[in-house]
């Protein structure tokens, strides 16, 4: 673990499953941000070379022996975490996960409790919108909240947003979603800044229309749990 710069630690945690083509970069990016003390990957069943990889970069790697989905992959990196602040970066951001900084910035000056990065347009993930316009619309009717990156994963916490998480990340796809819901709800700050990232997108093939179709349930089922 890093020397801890001007009493303002950070740790950043990456889920991952075989992300070996960008993992190496990410990390290295994101050991590169101001105040990051720790790095920690969770490979969540991975096949390739990405936990080795992750380590030679320098992460602090914990292994799944079952595919938890994102929610849960984070969850387990979160027992791991030192310091107040908290950086959420998918892993294959690549050199672009520098643009964290933006997004730790805002909560260490206090502009947010949470804060999203809102991907350029011509950069966001492709797709037919479904899943988008149903994040958009169920956290406006919860929250009042308008968010044009409801879905983004990168994203930073202050003390008080991770402890207003009550104990973890909501499992699977949904977590994005439910995270602002109960954040919200609590009367924490959200705000989305424009960040400089980019990442695969999801493709209109089969494996992109499974994935879009899980985190529309996902969304579903975040909806109805707290409605309930």
């Amino acid at each position: 673990m890093r020397k801890i710069l001007n009493e303002v630690a950070v740790t950043v945690l990456i889920p991952a499953l075989n992300e070996e083509e960008t993992i190496t970069e990410t990390v290295k990016a994101a050991l590169a941000i101001p105040r990051v003390v720790r790095v920690v990957v969770i490979d969540d069943g991975s096949t390739d070379q990405t936990v080795e990889l992750a380590e030679k970069a320098g992460a602090l790697v914990i292994e799944s022996s079952k595919n938890l989905g994102k929610g849960g992959a984070l969850n387990l990196g979160l027992s791991m975490m030192v310091g107040d602040y908290l950086l959420l970066l998918d892993a294959d951001l690549g050199h672009t996960a520098i643009e964290g900084q933006k997004l730790l910035d805002a909560v260490v000056k206090e502009q947010a409790d949470l804060v999203i990065g809102r991907f350029p347009a011509k950069k966001r993930k492709s797709g037919l919108g479904l899943v988008l316009g149903l994040a958009r619309k169920v956290i406006r009717n919860f929250t009042g909240l308008n968010l044009s990156s409801p879905l983004s994963g990168q994203r930073a916490l202050n003390k008080k947003a991770i402890q207003a998480l009550n104990g973890g990340f909501a499992e699977g796809f949904g977590v994005e979603v439910a995270m602002i819901i109960d954040l919200a709800k609590q009367g924490l700050v959200i705000k989305e800044i424009p960040v400089e990232m980019e990442h695969r997108q999801t493709q209109k093939n089969i494996s992109g229309f499974i994935h879009r179709g899980k985190q529309f349930v996902d969304v579903i089922s975040v909806a109805l749990k707290r409605l309930l």
